[in-house]
């Protein structure tokens, strides 16, 4: 066997490889060098190893191992500072030191049947075996310690470099065997900025209806979609849902988005909703730091879905016009229906809905004309939301028309502006009645029940309608409201010592 050179370009690569790993903790060589003493294998694999070559941080380590979880129990016992086995029915082992995670698993060789992602877990013998049942190239590389040798026998490094995911084997096994695999490959896409081999393609379209239950979860599909849309990257989740789209995955796992591809002909003239959408997607995006929202799932998926009543909506108008009215109503009611199906939680659905509910009120703002009194309201109906709807109502403009927009913009400041202002004067996000329910049943003379509620409500709606109330006038329209009602109002009795004085 040929020595090899140690200044050719793939050993030197090899060098160079070894070296960056070798820097990312101090904990991962000594984790190798005692599995070495108890004369095991093990070696750092998956995405923090691509994740390096990457120049992204990992947060927490994965490595594989020929020992099995008792035995890798054994060998961390008097070196990690916590250890858990949540996992280890799967053969995976967890434990922190000092500031490092790690989660050590043995060498698997899987199969799976043909109704359920699970897979039938048995130990392995070899890394390479190992390595070949991992979603893609690029996360099948592993580095033996604790010297840091690369194994990459797929050729995931040079698909790094070429930004290509590929399956280690024919896709149609690997999507087969988990067709969750289908999802992380546009999840990849969006945050790593990567294209998919055209094969890895195909079978992504041919494979895309096995994203259902039994098969799949809806707390997997969640999972999968909240990472593809939060990705951080720069045009990411736009990319990501369009490869969903463009391949067929969308129809089965979000069904409304493709759906806005509609259709422009000599009946129907109007701008693509879907391309619209992507637009809107990304400028909320940039539109994030503006407002402290970073990474903010809500306001993704608002953008996402803020059109997807419009297919349902959609008319002719004279002169080839066309109108979607009430889409937004429609829309809230599609984006609830959606979200909760996808297990997301209860606030994310309703924060959703409500932005969608929401989004196209400022368009009747014009020229500034509205009211106090509808500043107020705006306000208030958004509540906590107001950022993101801020950001999603900016977000929504996407005319080429450049003075247009820069009207739009400028109306938008002012009202913003006019926020401010009465927020100032009024502690907008508080606004409340100027009395109290207590003081309510006081005045009245009632107990608490439904009476009280309607009578907390318009008080509030005098509040939007009329700004602050001095103590006096307020009272005086609960009285003047409670009398429309054809209630007597019947102040309580005083405590003995508190009688009014009588009349001289």
């Amino acid at each position: 066997m040929p020595v090899p050179d140690p200044d050719s370009p793939d050993n030197r690569q090899l060098q160079a490889a070894a070296a960056l790993l070798s820097s990312l903790s101090p904990r991962i060589t000594e984790l190798g060098q005692l599995f070495a003493a108890a004369g095991h294998e093990i070696a750092l694999v998956g995405g923090p190893v691509r994740d390096a070559f990457l120049g992204r941080e990992s947060g927490d380590f994965d490595l594989t191992t020929d020992a099995p979880p008792e035995r890798i129990l054994d060998i961390v016992d008097d070196w990690a500072d916590a250890v858990w086995t949540v996992g280890i029915k799967f053969g995976t082992v967890g434990l922190r030191k000092g500031g490092d995670t790690f989660e050590v698993t043995t060498y698997r060789d899987e199969s799976y049947d043909r109704t359920s992602r699970k897979p039938a877990v048995t130990y392995g013998n070899s890394l390479t075996e190992d390595l070949a049942r991992r979603d893609f190239t690029v996360n099948a590389m592993a580095a033996r310690l604790p010297g840091y040798q690369l194994v990459d026998p797929f050729g995931g490094l040079a698909d790094l470099q070429r930004k290509v995911l590929r399956t280690p084997g024919p896709p149609e096994v690997s999507f087969t065997d988990d067709p969750l695999r289908i999802l992380r490959a546009a999840r990849f896409t969006a945050q790593l900025g990567f294209t998919v081999a055209t094969e890895t393609r195909a079978a992504m379209t041919s494979l895309a209806g096995l994203l259902v239950p039994p098969k799949v979860s809806a707390e997997r599909i969640e999972g999968e979609l909240t990472k593809l849309i939060t990705s951080l990257l720069p045009g990411g989740p736009a990319a990501g849902i369009g490869l969903l789209t463009d391949t067929g995955v969308a129809d089965q796992v979000l069904p409304e988005i493709p759906a806005l591809r509609l259709e422009a002909d000599e009946h129907f003239r109007h701008k693509d909703v879907y391309q619209h959408t992507l637009i809107v997607l990304t400028q909320a995006i940039d539109l994030e730091p503006r407002y402290g929202l970073e990474g903010d799932l809500v306001l993704r998926l608002a953008a996402l879905l803020h059109d997807i009543g419009k297919p349902r909506t959609r008319s002719r108008l004279p002169r080839g016009r066309v109108a979607f009215h009430h889409h937004e109503a429609v829309g809230a009611k599609m984006a609830r229906k959606r979200l909760s199906q996808l297990r997301y939680s209860k606030d994310v659905v309703a924060d959703v809905s409500k932005l969608v509910e929401l989004h196209l009120r400022f368009h009747g703002y014009g020229e500034g004309e509205w009211t106090d009194s509808a500043v107020r309201r705006y306000v208030t109906d958004a509540g906590p939301l107001l950022s993101r709807l801020h950001a999603l109502t900016r977000a929504d403009c996407t005319t080429r028309n450049r003075a247009k927009a820069q009207r739009l913009a400028a109306a938008y400041d002012h009202l913003e502006a006019r926020i401010e202002e009465l927020a100032a004067q009024e502690e907008l996000n508080q606004i409340r009645p100027d009395i109290d329910g207590h003081e309510i049943m006081r005045i009245l003379g009632v107990p608490e029940g439904p009476l009280v509620g309607r009578a907390w409500r318009y008080l509030k709606e005098l509040r939007l309608e009329h700004g602050p109330l001095n103590h006096d006038e307020a009272v005086a329209q609960l009285l003047r409201w409670a009398a429309d009602q054809g209630l007597e109002a019947t102040p309580p009795r005083l405590p003995d010592g508190d009688e009014p004085a009588a009349e001289s």
